[in-house]
């Protein structure tokens, strides 16, 4: 790469090519779903009664607007007949069912101005939207004395797709430049600062082509693009900056070009790839659930950070070389200076030295103070209520959203928020029938329709008694499964699957947290050699996420905000979100941790004085942390201006949380703690020392001799 550093670019450049075409078209093989476990009883049940029972599932509804009439007026009952008997036929459609045709009440708005046709669209995914494509303008609009709107599961997820894209572009068009104006106020230089762009899109499109050809063996959520252009864009400017910035700093020791590239690697290097490791293990942990919409953002983030990682790592020591000095060509800050000389490399990062001298100097102060703030910003967690993604996740305008709207309050006992209870073996109607009365029987239950019976299989509807998935509504589906019948039973519906992913969830996340945990702990290790940093980062981390999670509660779920910010709070979080929102912000947060611990590191090793490493550290990867953390929340704050709640939920809460953990925890609360452990921070059992000394690395690379004991015994003393 540096030997040969134009056949390097140029085969960068040939793979480069051949992923935008391996990744063209991947955002319309992806799914908008994802969120259920798919070996729970809801998706079997799910599943069977699809396959068995179409008309028990319709995720395609009509909503049939009779305007100033009834709707049992002659002629809007013939024309919506004629409707679903359309409907009937179309190709890719099942299981149609209406008012006019069955009576049901449920499908019937309390008005009797509104009415429903209800249907299925089968085959997966992206067949089901094609088919919805296809059909909707031949039934959207004004049919005679009807308007007809559509709505149901299947346009939710096919609208949540097509809004999802249109935003990520428009998010890109945000992002980029002003990502590339804040890198020319880092850098000055121009050369410099479109670097961590090219890295930005090399990792982009890299994982792009990954991601489609994973969607060749599984289901892949279309958020995960929007996690791709966060990370690669955020995580190159990270490393990028790193290694830049340390290039720049060697170059102004007097170093040579290939002098300090090697230099440069040696220590920086080392440190983006110790990151890159750790924020893809936070990103690996969520493998470990069976939801795919979860194993989604473990493949884009795992990818896009390996290559984001090798593309500094290669890329851009090749760029160096060829660039030497002319990396801090066309100097733009030379506009303002007006005749100021620019200020000397040995004179940068004073102001942040000086902050870690304050707060080392009141360290229990800060210490204690700072997590008392971290902790009450997240105190409104302790109320989250956990729900399953739905329309509400649209703008109130979306036609799926306002459908579904109008359904919840005008529609008796919510249409399509029932349970549905699957019995399969031989029975007699007097046995259906005694089974149907026990469900009646229970508390929770507000009304009991059916059996439908199909050879040995049946299904029974059951409408609960307030919300879809409200807590009774959940309570009931616990007492469903345990009701005594003659024949297997399976219950699914909506609240059946918000209790299924909760469970898998919960049974799955102690998985995840111990792999975190201990993986994490054993890189920090390699990186210090210090039993006592590993568990300080850890913690650290995770206090550091206390204010995403207290303001997610806050405002998405109880609606602070929601008129400003442009969103429909539905009262819950959606069950997934958390876990991703934290393995995500935990991977960042402990990017940072590494450039700074590194830099302490380093600085230990060369000196021996605790509180010198610390004020160096600080001095040196303050203004970088600070930068680095500023560009990433830029980018999360254009996701965050999506249609969609959960991504603008996802954008804006680790935008919050990176700048928290840079300004805050980085800058306050790390300085404030070491400051406390004094020496004992790095302190190791003989077996783990020399575990490291073998195993180990570390940003200064083989340890240069440390200052004589009596001076590391008097840097050691607070002062």
């Amino acid at each position: 790469m540096t030997t040969r550093p134009r056949l390097s670019l140029l085969v960068a450049l040939v793979l480069t090519a051949l992923a935008v075409l391996a990744g063209s078209g991947v955002a319309d093989r992806l799914g908008a779903g994802g969120w259920e476990d798919p070996a729970a009883e809801s998706t079997y049940a799910t599943k069977a009664l699809e396959r068995e029972f179409p008309g028990s599932q319709p995720n395609l509804l009509l909503l049939v607007d009779a305007g100033d009439v009834s709707v049992d007026d002659p002629a809007v009952a013939a024309r919506a007949e004629r409707l679903a008997e359309r409907l009937a036929h179309e190709k890719g459609v099942t299981g149609v069912g209406s008012y006019w045709q069955s009576g049901t009440p449920a499908l019937r708005a309390e008005d009797g101005h509104e009415a429903l046709v209800a249907a299925r669209i089968t085959g997966d995914e992206k067949t089901a939207g094609e088919t919805l494509e296809r059909i909707a303008p031949h039934y959207r609009g004004v049919h005679g004395p009807v308007d007809v709107t559509i709505g149901g599961p299947v346009a939710v997820r096919h609208e949540m797709q097509t809004i999802i894209q249109e935003d990520l572009t428009r998010a890109e068009l945000i992002a980029l430049p002003v990502t590339l104006v804040l890198l020319v106020m880092v850098f000055g230089s121009a050369v410099a600062a479109l670097l961590p762009l090219g890295i930005g899109i090399v990792a982009i499109l890299g994982t792009n082509a990954i991601l489609r050809g994973l969607t060749e063996l599984t289901d892949v959520s279309v958020l995960a693009i929007n996690l791709t252009t966060a990370l690669g864009l955020g995580l190159a400017v990270d490393y990028a900056l790193f290694i830049v910035r340390r290039f720049r700093e060697e170059l102004s020791t007097g170093a040579e070009p290939l002098t300090a590239i090697g230099t440069t690697l040696r220590t920086a290097g080392r440190t983006v790839l110790f990151s890159a490791l750790t924020v893809a293990v936070s990103l690996a942990a969520m493998l470990v659930f069976p939801q795919y919409f979860l194993r989604s953002f473990a493949y884009a983030g795992i990818a896009v950070v390996l290559l984001a990682a090798a593309a500094a790592l290669i890329l851009l020591p090749a760029a160096l070389t060829l660039l030497g000095h002319r990396v801090n060509s066309l100097d733009l800050r030379r506009v303002f200076r007006r005749g100021h000389r620019p200020r000397p490399a040995a004179e940068e990062g004073r102001a942040w030295a000086r902050s870690a001298s304050l707060v080392m100097r009141r360290a229990p102060f800060f210490a204690l103070g700072t997590t008392a703030v971290l902790v009450l910003l997240g105190l409104p967690f302790l109320g989250v209520k956990f729900g399953t993604a739905d329309d509400r996740q649209l703008p109130s305008t979306s036609e799926s959203h306002v459908v579904q709207q109008h359904i919840r309050d005008g529609f008796p006992g919510s249409p399509g928020g029932g349970l549905e209870v699957l019995a399969e073996g031989r029975a007699t109607e007097a046995q259906y029938g005694a089974y149907k009365e026990r469900i009646a029987g229970l508390p929770d239950v507000q009304r009991v329709d059916g059996p439908l019976v199909k050879g040995d299989s049946a299904y029974f509807t059951v409408l609960p008694k307030g919300e879809a998935v409200d807590d009774p509504a959940q309570r009931l589906v616990g007492e469903l499964r345990e009701v005594r019948a003659p024949f297997d039973t399976k219950v699914t519906g909506t609240a059946a699957v918000l209790v299924d992913s909760k469970d898998a969830i919960g049974e799955r996340l102690p998985l995840a947290a111990v792999f975190i945990t201990i993986v994490t702990l054993l890189l920090v290790f390699l990186l210090t050699g210090s039993v006592l940093i590993p568990v300080q980062a850890v913690v650290l981390n995770a206090l550091s996420l206390t204010a995403m999670f207290g303001a997610v509660v806050w405002i998405f779920q109880d609606g602070h905000l929601s008129g400003l910010l442009g969103f429909t709070s539905p009262g819950s979080i959606e069950t997934t979100l958390p876990v991703l929102m934290f393995c995500v912000a935990f991977g960042l947060s402990m990017d940072y941790g590494v450039f700074l611990l590194s830099r302490i590191k380093e600085e230990y090793d060369r000196t021996g004085d605790h509180d010198q490493a610390v004020r160096h550290g600080l001095k040196r990867t303050g203004g970088l942390i600070t930068a680095a953390a500023v560009i990433l929340a830029v980018v999360m704050v254009a996701i965050g201006t999506s249609r969609v709640t959960n991504t603008k939920m996802l954008g804006l809460g680790i935008a919050l949380a990176v700048l928290m953990d840079a300004m805050i925890v980085r800058s306050l609360l790390v300085p404030a703690v070491m400051r406390l452990t004094g020496r004992a921070t790095w302190w190791a059992p003989g077996p783990l020392r020399r575990f490291h000394e073998r195993f180990g690395l570390s940003e200064s690379g083989p340890e240069p001799a440390r200052a004589p004991e009596p001076a590391r015994e008097k840097a050691g003393t607070p002062g």
